[in-house]
């Protein structure tokens, strides 16, 4: 799991490049987690996908606070898989 460093006032885009585990297929379906979900918290206000890549773009979340954001898509040939990366918020 990687680490990003995201301050509360920030709206970024976080992307994944699935192309390498995909072993032929393509994504289908797309969805994004963040936890803990808290007021303040970060959250995900837009989504995109395309066949090999999926991105989120992320705003919010309180100073001193790790968060775990997680996409799980769904392939082609009915295989799901997820991966993660931790968010913690700093003044920046």
């Amino acid at each position: 799991m990687s680490l990003i460093v995201k301050d509360p006032q920030a709206r970024i885009d976080h992307a994944i490049d699935w192309s390498a585990y995909l072993a032929g297929q393509s994504l289908i379906a797309s969805g994004w987690t963040v936890g803990p979900d808290e007021p303040g918290g970060v959250t995900v206000e837009a989504t995109v996908f395309e066949a090999q890549r999926s991105s989120a773009r992320l705003a919010g979340g309180m100073v001193g606070r790790l968060y775990r954001l997680t996409n799980r898509v769904t392939l082609s040939d009915g295989q799901m898989d997820e991966r993660s990366v931790t968010i913690r918020v700093e003044e920046r």
